[in-house]
């Protein structure tokens, strides 16, 4: 156990404030610039409930993510599995008395907020894992039990997430586990098994789904099976994207927007009116905010000298990495529609709160990126 005085760093104020990572910083606040125009692009050009709301959230979330990163990186090692226990409590709480909305049970009104446990487990399941692996001998990352554990530790959130139903979070919320046990050592082969377990048990799988569910990968198969309907949103996704062209249309000028042809397109789909208006070269621009991003995380966690800082900081990032990888592969077509937010670019409170949290416990690893953890 970490004494109080222990837990408290010796650099000042001052000193904490020049460790940050300004590259990192300031490229988050373009991209929540960005993200606060195309809100505004969404309200119609108009300052609206959406463009206030996110605005606010942007900022409250921003300041947090400061107020995080002044705090000392063993505190989150301290509180690593009091923060996973709390959210699968949460979870639970949610599964009998959350808010249903169309046939989903996933929020819970705080008043302030209406918040989504599941999107804070996308976090919480990072810190978990990472401090497991953080004192384990390598010589047990494979063992049998050290196996049970983890897999344990990722399924009963996962299986919690698919209650509600929401898969596509609890897709999300496996893979980033599985890259901690990744980057943890334990063998490829685990992972083949694995996989090869799923294919067959893949049919079983499938018996269980909701039909939405079902329909949804079959649209994603065949697309103009239903053009008016299932297939409906993913069409004109694909339509505004290819519209957009190299230059986009210009700000407030996507026809498929304004017209209300895209369904969602505050949220999931706020990438597909983004690259309606501002093109291919306004898209390559967003990926190269969020490789910046990306790679400054990576940054962090190779000169942070604690494993624990290092397995959060690569897990985040690579996490970082298949959202985004996941959001536009479903505005392609090229997955089926999971409902996966767009980091800080899609309007939501929850998923934008975890997203700051995360980038405020990497600022953290990196203002105190030469202590060691016991």
């Amino acid at each position: 156990m970490f004494h109080y005085d222990k837990l408290n760093s010796e650099l000042t104020f001052i000193q904490k404030v020049k460790k940050l990572d300004f590259v990192l910083l300031f490229s988050i606040i373009i991209l929540s610039i960005i993200s606060l125009v195309v809100m505004y692009s969404t309200d119609g050009g108009e300052i609206l409930y959406h463009t206030k709301s996110h605005f606010i959230k942007l900022v409250t979330f921003f300041l947090l993510m400061l107020v995080i990163s002044f705090f000392n990186i063993k505190i989150w090692h301290l509180f690593s599995y009091i923060f996973y226990v709390l959210i699968i409590f949460l979870l639970i709480w949610v599964a009998f008395y959350g808010i249903k909305v169309s046939g989903s049970q996933r929020w819970m009104n705080l008043y302030f907020i209406v918040l989504q446990p599941s999107e804070l487990m996308k976090i919480a399941i990072i810190l978990c894992l990472a401090k497991y692996y953080h004192r384990l001998k390598i010589d047990n990352v494979n063992s049998f039990t050290s196996i049970i554990i983890v897999l344990t530790i990722i399924l009963i959130p996962v299986m919690l997430v698919v209650s509600q139903p929401d898969l596509g979070t609890s897709i999300l919320i496996a893979l980033s586990g599985l890259i901690i046990l990744w980057l943890g050592g334990v063998r490829i082969k685990y992972f083949f098994y694995s996989f090869f377990t799923f294919l067959i048990t893949l049919p079983f799988i499938i018996s269980f789904l909701k039909p939405y569910q079902k329909l949804r990968i079959l649209t994603f198969l065949d697309p103009d099976r239903d053009p008016l309907g299932a297939g409906y949103q993913i069409i004109q996704s694909k339509i505004a994207i290819g519209s957009g062209g190299l230059e986009g249309k210009g700000f407030l000028k996507g026809t498929q927007s304004y017209l209300d042809f895209l369904p969602e397109k505050h949220t999931d789909f706020i990438f597909t009116l983004f690259s309606e208006e501002f093109g291919f070269l306004g898209s390559i621009v967003l990926l190269i905010i969020y490789s910046i991003i990306i790679i400054r995380i990576i940054r962090i966690g190779t000169i942070s000298r604690s494993n624990f800082a290092k397995l959060f900081c690569f897990g985040y990032a690579f996490a970082i990495f298949i959202y985004i990888v996941v959001n536009l592969s479903m505005v392609l077509g090229l997955v089926p529609i999971v409902g996966s937010p767009l980091p800080i670019m899609s309007y939501g409170g929850s998923s934008m709160l975890a997203t700051m949290i995360g980038f405020g416990i990497v600022l953290s690893a990196k203002i105190n990126h030469k202590q060691m953890i016991a």
